[in-house]
């Protein structure tokens, strides 16, 4: 991504939150990632969404080591995201500052008991859906994130988008669909964001989760950069 490209992405989610790098990943790359989701022996565990009440679905968390294309890519994403980081917890007034490098704080994380990967491949089948939520894991959340969509809409799939709902202190919530093409990335808040108000900056907490697929089938990759307990 070009410089010009990423401070339009920094704009972007310093005013919502969320931000879309178009073309973060080609076509053969997004084949080749959700083509991962049968071998057995890249993931530690498989979660079925209906059993605990998240939608209808599934995902697979990666185990370490990591395939060599998702290291890579949560390594460089971070490096672009910690400045972004940094900046929003200093507007927030939260005193934690994140490390330069991603291996670092993978260390801050399992230093503390954190030592289970987050990266994770998700399907989505006709009539699946993912319920409005938060991916926190444990006491150190870097606090930006990315998906990125493996399935081409309106050829692999219908419906299924990308949904993010913003609450503001003693406001109703606003929401908003991120649309994405195959290959797409969407960088957005884990948790909470900066916001300038008339009387200084506060806090806004976000959710995401994905409307329901009317037709075919939706892989997504998640790239998470805190590991969870």
């Amino acid at each position: 991504m070009n410089a010009a490209r990423w401070e339009r992405t920094t704009q972007e989610l310093d005013a919502a939150g969320v931000a879309v790098v178009p073309g973060l990943l080609d076509a053969a790359a997004c084949r080749s990632l959700a083509g991962l989701y049968g071998d057995a022996a890249c993931f530690r565990s498989r979660i079925v969404m209906s059993r605990h009440g998240f939608g209808r679905g599934e995902y697979q968390y990666f185990r370490y080591p990591l395939p060599p294309a998702i290291a890579e890519l949560r390594q460089d994403l971070y490096a672009r995201l910690v400045p972004v980081a940094n900046r929003w917890n200093q507007r927030m007034r939260v005193e934690v500052r994140y490390p330069r490098g991603h291996e670092e704080f993978i260390e801050r994380c399992h230093a503390c008991g954190q030592l289970r990967p987050t990266p994770l491949l998700l399907k989505y089948g006709t009539d699946d859906y993912n319920c409005l939520h938060q991916d926190v894991y444990g006491e150190h959340v870097f606090p930006l994130q990315v998906t990125v969509l493996l399935s081409q809409p309106a050829e692999d799939f219908e419906g299924g988008e990308f949904v993010l709902t913003e609450q503001r202190p003693r406001m109703q919530s606003r929401a908003e669909v991120v649309p994405l093409r195959q290959g797409d990335a969407a960088v957005f808040a884990v948790n909470h964001r900066p916001v300038q108000g008339t009387r200084g900056v506060y806090r806004v907490r976000l959710r995401h989760g994905v409307s329901r697929v009317r037709r075919g089938q939706r892989y997504t990759l998640g790239v998470i950069f805190h590991d969870a307990k």
